[in-house]
């Protein structure tokens, strides 16, 4: 199978949110899981001074682009340039170019793949991050987006929870 690379496609400004929802959409419509791995509208924290009160909120990185994680083949490009909203990969002429590993590192996305020691039925404990120090058992992983799927205990309820890799570790 061919190597997924990030790409970047034009969008009309202000439909950023909706073209990734359609995208994702779409990939569970056709089954592209394999093909098309993730799909993302960078934010960053900024500080607004609104009423004399400081106020962090998220804005978008890139107005009018989303960045998608894919396999380039003629069903994946069909799929994302005909999604309702998307202009255009970016690139010369209508030649989609893949991010390069210097243009991605400023967005904070990670290529370098996380190897575990353990799979779907063991018990994980959470070390970092909002779920840190919280206990569960693996239900889902998904490789592409290098991340676990574990059920927690939130309002009584049993909840799943998207975990990254990186801030789990297996219980012995």
């Amino acid at each position: 199978m061919a190597e997924a690379n990030w790409y970047v496609v034009h969008t009309y400004s202000g439909y950023e949110n909706k073209v990734k929802a359609n995208i994702e959409k779409t990939i569970e419509n056709r089954h592209l899981e394999e093909e098309i791995l993730e799909v993302r509208v960078p934010m960053q924290d900024v500080v607004e001074l609104k009423n004399g009160a400081k106020k962090t909120v998220q804005k978008k990185m890139f107005p009018g682009y989303v960045l998608i994680n894919m396999v380039m083949n003629d069903d994946t490009w069909y799929v994302v340039r005909n999604t309702r909203g998307v202009t255009g990969f970016v690139g010369p002429g209508s030649k989609p170019v893949p991010l390069s590993e210097a243009e991605m590192k400023p967005l904070g996305i990670k290529t370098e793949n996380i190897s575990v020691d353990f799979a779907e039925g063991d018990t994980i404990a959470v070390v970092a991050g909002v779920w840190k120090d919280t206990v569960g058992v693996v239900q889902r992983m998904d490789f592409g987006k290098q991340t676990a799927t574990i059920n927690v205990e939130l309002f009584g309820r049993e909840t799943p929870v998207e975990i990254s890799f990186a801030e789990v570790r297996k219980i012995s």
